[in-house]
């Protein structure tokens, strides 16, 4: 039984911190350009998910093409920066993106 609380505790906590970096892409406008399941004018999560599964530093990398963005990896439109994100903010997005299914 204390290993059934335990378990679904760490469940709701983990939904909860999904919510709030949800709530973080929306108010950072990620989801104008990104959905999570399909094209949009960026990639959708899940593929940059699959991308960058086996990548060892992919958190780090990802992190860096949000704060500072880039072109040329999903085609012709290019990410643009999203500077007033702080660095945690990035990462925490970049963790998110890559759990995506």
């Amino acid at each position: 039984m204390k290993k059934l609380l335990i378990a679904a505790a760490l469940t709701v906590a983990a939904t909860s911190a999904m919510a709030d970096t949800l709530a973080l892409a929306k108010a950072n406008a990620c989801l104008a350009c990104h959905a999570m399941d399909r094209k949009l004018v960026g990639p959708a999560f899940k593929d940059v998910a699959a991308k960058y599964a086996g990548r060892k530093d992919a958190v780090e990398y990802l992190t860096a093409k949000i704060k500072n963005g880039g072109g040329g990896v999903w085609g012709a439109m290019p990410m643009p920066a999203q500077a007033r994100l702080s660095e945690a903010q990035a990462k925490e997005l970049a963790q998110w993106v890559l759990t995506a299914k």
